[in-house]
């Protein structure tokens, strides 16, 4: 039997291979869009499940195959990114539900910065609506090959021109339609593709099953007239004419930098489209790229293992009370039971035992993986949002960090019940590590006075405490702090000391955050502009890393 690891038995040509056959993409849009039944629809395409709402493991089991947690089946909402992952046409996917609330932003950006590709949901009758657009600001910002569906055209909708000016308009974001909607609302029939010049006309299938395409007929064919009506031809004719002379052209480059985004239209309720969409996403998509880290660009066929930690979540198995760290994996080959060091902890060699593949709530044994592919590692305290991975520990090589953002809500939170101290604390950091909600303390805090929860929306602060109480059965009370803005102490030096060196700050509450470091609590706006104004020299930032991993 051969002593070679698995890592050494894979050869170059292999690793390409592999690299060359994988697409990622994360789901986003504003609430209510429709992103979990899409999800549930390409899995269905792609055969990982039966049924909408059913794994196929767990056919008895009904409800959204992405939305895990109870209290995401009780609500109706997504409230932590889901991570999938099938095999469709001899590519590999994974696919990333990410929450639309804009309460979970957060999650949803740690998200983008692990994934290659955005799927952009926008609702057919809304057109563009806040979370929208935050969310292409920030695919714009990160560059992302940015792929829009437009939703429930079996739904009365606005005009798909119109749709497209908005994000024109918005985003100066170019738009090229790859394929057209015949109809709306029960006037549905199906799209036209641009490519080959043909109509595919859908006929609705029971609900929960795929969709069935009962005719693709080129679009000068005599029969479409028939098979439309008079009307829908009409405007179909009138709008491929003036796509062809006034649209925008195609450029697979400009869409690889997110300058144009390909748009699709469709119902993912109805399975209008969707088939469609998942075969050219996975002809125009983005494979695993070079990532930028402190050395130079990572290749992604690179020998060298190296990943990235951007998501923390516990109690996935609540029988099991675990912990997760997601990897993104970004070069290499990774192989069960190697050994990783942690840019953020040098000189200590972490062995990676147990990793594991992700299907939302469910999980398998991962044997390998490569770049693109996104694992599982049990996270017994050592992984933080942002630790770069690496299979040599002589390399002293990192991506960069992944931020936290500025909360705007802050709240002590108490336990009342004196006897579940042991349990209240254990859930509570627990919790606290996924990153959703930050946890910080008074400046002198030893660990004995009562935590303080910052968070960006009110929801976040909900699901902590639906979550210790179902998670953990224990209670929790809230008691609200008067401030609105936070700001890490930044800069040269010791930040205590610079910031003790301004005296004492007027209306300004002194924090710590879970490393130690100074985070000052603002009234408002007004007074965080007057204390810039006043000690010119402090520096402050709206965001946080961990120790050591610093935006490159």
């Amino acid at each position: 039997m051969s002593s070679q690891t698995v890592e050494e038995q894979i050869s170059p040509e292999q690793i390409r291979h592999e690299v060359a056959r994988r697409r990622n993409m994360a789901i986003i849009s504003h609430p209510d869009a429709g992103k979990s039944t899409l999800t549930e629809k390409l899995l269905l395409y792609g055969g990982a499940i039966q049924q909408a709402g059913s794994v196929r493991a767990r056919r008895a089991q009904r409800g959204v195959v992405s939305d895990s947690m109870k209290i995401e089946q009780e609500r109706g909402i997504s409230i932590t990114s889901a991570v999938m992952t099938f095999e469709y046409d001899e590519k590999r996917i994974n696919i990333t539900d990410c929450p639309g609330h804009a309460d979970f932003g957060e999650d949803t950006y740690r998200t983008l910065a692990a994934v290659d590709n955005a799927i952009m949901l926008i609702d057919a009758a809304k057109g563009l609506e806040p979370q929208t657009k935050k969310l292409f600001e920030i695919c714009r910002m990160r560059k992302l090959p940015t792929f829009t569906f437009v939703n429930k055209l079996d739904r009365p909708a606005m005009n798909p021109f119109e749709i497209c000016d908005q994000i024109e308009a918005q985003f100066e974001l170019p738009c090229y339609p790859v394929v057209w909607p015949i109809g709306d609302g029960d006037r549905f029939k199906g799209v036209y593709e641009r490519a080959t010049r043909s109509v595919h006309l859908f006929e609705r299938g029971e609900r929960g099953k795929k969709a069935e395409e009962v005719h693709v007929i080129p679009f000068n064919d005599d029969s479409v007239a028939e098979l439309l009506g008079d009307e829908l031809h009409a405007q179909l004719l009138e709008d491929v004419e003036i796509l062809d002379t006034m649209g925008n052209e195609y450029d697979y480059d400009l869409i690889m930098a997110g300058e144009l985004t390909p748009m699709f239209f469709g119902s993912a309720m109805s399975n209008f489209g969707v088939e469609l969409f998942l075969k050219m996403f996975l002809e125009m998509g983005r494979c695993p790229p070079a990532k930028k880290s402190n050395t130079g660009l990572v290749d992604p066929d690179a020998k060298l293992f190296t990943g990235q930690v951007f998501k923390l979540q516990a109690n996935m198995d609540p029988k099991h009370r675990d912990r997760l760290a997601f990897v993104r994996v970004f070069s290499g080959v990774f192989e069960k039971g190697m050994k990783v060091s942690n840019a953020r902890i040098p000189g200590k060699s972490i062995a990676l035992t147990r990793p594991q593949s992700l299907f939302a709530a469910d999980r398998y044994t991962v044997e390998t993986a490569f770049a693109g592919d996104v694992i599982g590692l049990n996270n017994p305290g050592v992984f933080a949002i942002g630790d770069t991975l690496c299979g040599d520990s002589s390399k002293k090589l990192s991506y960069p960090g992944i931020p936290s953002f500025s909360p705007e809500l802050f709240a002590y939170i108490k336990n009342p019940n004196p006897s579940a101290y042991k349990n209240f604390r254990k859930g509570l950091n627990q919790l606290l590590d996924e990153g959703a909600v930050q946890m910080l303390r008074a400046k002198g805090d030893q660990g004995n006075e009562d935590p303080i929860m910052a968070a960006v929306g009110q929801l976040q602060f909900e699901v902590v405490q639906r979550r210790l109480k179902d998670e953990y059965n224990v209670d929790s009370k809230l008691e609200p702090m008067g401030y609105n803005v936070a700001r890490w102490v930044t800069g040269p030096g010791d930040p205590w000391e610079a910031l003790e060196g301004c005296g004492r700050l007027f209306n300004v509450f002194y924090a710590k955050d879970q490393w130690g470091r100074p985070v000052c609590l603002f009234k408002n706006e007004w007074s965080l502009n007057a204390v810039i104004q006043d000690h010119p020299n402090l520096e402050v930032a709206p965001w946080s890393f961990a120790p050591g991993e610093e935006e490159a």
